[in-house]
């Protein structure tokens, strides 16, 4: 990838740090975007605006976008549908358009969400039908791509974990705020089911799929499939805090009644994916969830 000129959009996110550390590493010609400029590498741009968009391909000149902008708060999307519209599938837009006018590959990132949670598990070839407007609109943007692109790679992580203490807004993260905060006792639902999608190994295998010309869709999980409270039982087990938290299960009816937060986006009973394509193609080499994990959790481990 050493002659390629990389446009990273939506750069400054959980999923973005491990992106530009992966890619760097092969690549020197990189050009890392957000509108939230949190590192000193990242340069502003708003997907939202093509003649920003416009402007940035013009001077930069890319041979390969990454395309990783995106709003993934689910409540937030439920709350604020236009600017969800706007940053989701709008800019899914501007980018696809542009793509194809300088005739460059693009790589979009989906999610596990577009699915309704009613089968058990997802491969890449089963229909979705999104139940948040979040999964909407993120469905909306894979069926662009696949429709108006004849070189595109698209995607699909499942439960998100990566970004460190800084960067991390997922459940890890959700779960380790609490700790700090003094709490002895967790309430963790077990009713919710998925695959666990490491940032690092998600960033190096699609780099390895990129590189093979196997243009089209595909599912990115991490092996292994879990609920919320298995993952919670594990992140505290690998913390060294079994002994001083209590984890209580309850269901997703109960949760208000434990969390400030709030979840009122409608969430499937499922977000289990299976990596058929990849499997399929000798081209899986995402890790055991649980052995990503502990990786990942020396960090937080290292910060009690």
């Amino acid at each position: 990838m050493e002659n390629e000129r990389i446009l990273i959009t939506g750069c400054g996110g959980m999923l973005g740090d491990a992106v530009y550390k992966v890619f760097s590493k092969a690549c020197p010609n990189i050009l890392a975007t957000d509108i939230d400029l949190n590192e000193d590498w990242l340069q502003y741009l708003d997907v939202r605006n093509i003649k920003e968009c416009e402007k940035i391909f013009n001077e930069f000149k890319p041979t390969l976008v990454i395309h990783l902008a995106a709003l993934t708060d689910l409540e937030y999307c439920e709350k604020n549908q236009e600017e969800c519209w706007k940053t989701n599938a709008l800019g899914t837009e501007n980018i696809a358009l542009l793509a194809k006018r300088e005739n460059i590959l693009m790589v979009h990132i989906s999610t596990a969400g577009i699915f309704d949670g009613r089968q058990d598990e997802y491969n890449d070839f089963d229909q979705p039908n999104p139940l948040s407007l979040y999964g909407k609109s993120k469905y909306y943007g894979e069926c662009f791509v696949q429709q108006y692109l004849s070189k595109y790679y698209i995607f699909r992580p499942g439960w998100m974990m990566g970004g460190g203490i800084k960067k991390d807004k997922k459940f890890i993260k959700k779960i380790f705020n609490q700790i700090k905060q003094g709490k002895k006792e967790l309430f963790i639902v077990d009713d919710k089911f998925g695959t666990p999608t490491y940032t690092f190994d998600f960033a190096e295998n699609m780099s390895r799929i990129i590189q093979t010309k196997y243009y089209g869709l595909y599912n990115q999980v991490c092996k292994g499939s879990c609920n919320r409270l298995e993952v919670a039982e594990e992140f505290i087990r690998l913390l060294g805090l079994s002994e001083k938290i209590k984890i209580t299960k309850i269901s997703s009816d109960q949760l208000s009644n434990y969390v400030e937060e709030e979840f009122s986006a409608p969430r499937p009973y499922s977000e289990k994916l299976i990596n058929l394509k990849l499997e399929g193609r000798n081209l899986n080499f995402m890790r055991h969830w649980k052995e990503c994990l502990e990786e990942y959790s020396q960090e937080f481990k290292n910060s009690l």
